[in-house]
């Protein structure tokens, strides 16, 4: 996993920046009650979407929460006192205390099912009845766009998505929370170029590829040889899912 510390600096550039987060936290509110006074956003980043789903929502109090501190300390330069640091499978708060729980790309970075069960027990438990839980789901597959360079990554080792949609549905409903709806939005400025997944491969993000194996080398080399070195490829398009607190 990376080190999200160390991230922190250049996370949001390397991520689409603002037009991603506001197609994220668009996509998040389209989900969320209209009469919701209480939302936490778990895993919370740099709070890039935390800040605009405060925003889109006149009268919504966004409380935000990360496990690295590099994260919620930039957070906390957005929304000074609304930034805790906190860890997601043993939230700080009290049972029933919000209306809605939030997670952008939280899920897929767990290791295994019994992480994901504690994650979205954890949401049932600080939800009211009748409260939502946000998450995107499917991350991995959002990024195959059927271009060249996942052509050259295909044949890495794949690990079994942790935030697989029937896996998290099962997961959901064994902690009460029942599906509540979907929506989709654009990873803007995602496309990936051969040069940046170079780049990506050589710091880690490609979890079961060490950067100098031999599958590294040679995943590195077919990379290099691919036309148009620093031409995006098509955007990632990214699904979230809702459940509903019974």
């Amino acid at each position: 996993m990376l080190d999200y510390d160390r991230e922190a600096e250049r996370y949001d550039a390397l991520r689409g920046g603002e037009p991603r987060a506001a197609a994220a936290a668009e996509a998040l509110l389209r989900l969320i009650p209209e009469d919701a006074g209480r939302l936490l956003d778990m895993a919370c980043g740099t709070g890039i979407v935390t800040r605009r789903l405060a925003a889109g929502r006149p009268g919504l109090r966004v409380t935000g929460v990360d496990l690295a501190y590099g994260m919620a300390r930039r957070a906390a330069g957005r929304m000074p006192g609304a930034v805790l640091l906190a860890d997601s499978r043993r939230l700080p708060f009290p049972d029933a205390t919000f209306d809605a729980v939030t997670s952008v790309w939280l899920l897929h970075l767990l290791d295994g099912p019994e992480q994901v069960r504690a994650v979205l027990g954890e949401c049932a438990r600080v939800l009211r009845p009748g409260g939502v839980c946000v998450t995107t789901v499917d991350k991995a597959d959002a990024h195959d766009v059927g271009s060249d360079i996942d052509r050259v990554v295909a044949d890495r080792p794949r690990r079994p998505a942790a935030d697989g949609t029937e896996a998290v549905t099962a997961h959901a409903a064994a902690c009460g929370l029942l599906p509540a709806g979907r929506a989709r939005f654009p990873g803007v400025g995602q496309g990936r170029t051969p040069r940046t997944v170079l780049a990506d491969l050589r710091r880690g993000w490609f979890t079961t590829v060490a950067p100098d194996s031999p599958l590294g080398e040679r995943i590195a080399a077919r990379l290099r040889r691919l036309p148009d070195q620093d031409r995006p490829r098509p955007d990632p398009e990214f699904t979230v899912r809702a459940y509903r607190k019974g």
